[in-house]
């Protein structure tokens, strides 16, 4: 079977050298990085990598992330004028999406599936829903009696209202637009799901979330607490800020599990903590 590098033989060992080993398919489209020496091969990489996946149609170069809504900066590459907007499925979930406008971790999948068995008979709230990452497959597959999905971006927060359309679960996810710490559901939370990682600088102290997400409940519940964690601080720092935020709120908490979800950046882990209010 032939890889990225025999298809594109004719370039340089250096070159061929810089080639990415790795790329997301999000439904038919390619999203992949290149080193900044291949920036100008671009045009000439996208199209050898439609020609081993011949099941997508465009590809999208990935920039990074920035600001405190984490938009993607990205830009389509091959062919020219394709649009970035696809449907993916995953797991019998439905994520439309425009990829160069929000974001989709594929490597987030086992936690997906994870909270596509949490919630069964409960009132759940995502307090960072984004398009529904979470919220989808709970409401697929947990028949929670309903979930709150805030999202503070209101693009985002567009393509979370198609999805609820899509996979038809208008009827258990109610999507609210603005800030989860202003927001005010109708009803307490059994379980509260909280998905944002990134530099505290950028999108505020977990401890005030925590405290909020506390609030949230009818004075117990569980919480499914993210953090992007220094390998060396792991896991003190996440139970740290747990027990701050119980403390501050007058609640106890019992930390039922934690596990790595990802690899965030060189140094810095993904890691998602289970944990008990009462």
């Amino acid at each position: 079977m032939r890889d990225l590098m025999d298809v594109l033989a004719h370039l340089s060992p250096e070159e061929r050298r810089l080639l990415p080993r790795r790329w997301q398919i999000v439904g038919d489209i390619m999203v992949v990085k290149l080193k900044e020496p291949l920036l100008s091969r671009r045009r000439e990489i996208a199209k050898a990598l439609l020609e081993l996946h011949p099941m997508c149609r465009c590809v999208v170069l990935d920039f990074g992330i920035e600001g405190q809504l984490r938009t993607p900066k990205r830009e389509v590459v091959y062919p020219e004028g394709a649009s970035s907007y696809t449907v993916h499925r995953e797991n019998g979930v439905l994520y439309p999406m425009d990829v160069c406008r929000v974001m989709f971790s594929k490597g987030n999948q086992f936690e997906r599936m994870r909270m596509a068995s949490v919630g069964h008979d409960e009132v759940v709230v995502d307090m960072f829903a984004g398009i529904g990452y979470f919220t989808l497959p709970c409401a697929v597959w947990a028949s929670p009696r309903r979930v709150y999905a805030m999202e503070l971006n209101p693009v985002a927060h567009s393509y979370l209202c198609e999805g609820i359309t899509l996979n038809r679960v208008e009827d258990r996810v109610v999507p609210m637009l603005g800030s989860c710490l202003e927001l005010e559901p109708p009803e307490p939370a059994d379980r509260v799901i909280m998905g944002l990682i990134g530099d505290f600088s950028v999108v505020g102290h977990p401890v005030g979330y925590l405290r909020r997400a506390i609030g949230l409940l009818d004075g117990s519940g569980i919480i499914h607490y993210h953090e992007s964690v220094p390998s060396v601080l792991s896991p003190q720092r996440p139970f740290e800020h747990i027990e701050r935020a119980a403390a501050l709120e007058g609640v106890s908490s019992e930390v039922m599990g934690m596990r790595r979800v990802k690899k965030f950046s060189p140094g810095v882990e993904h890691v998602v903590v289970d944990v008990k209010i009462f």
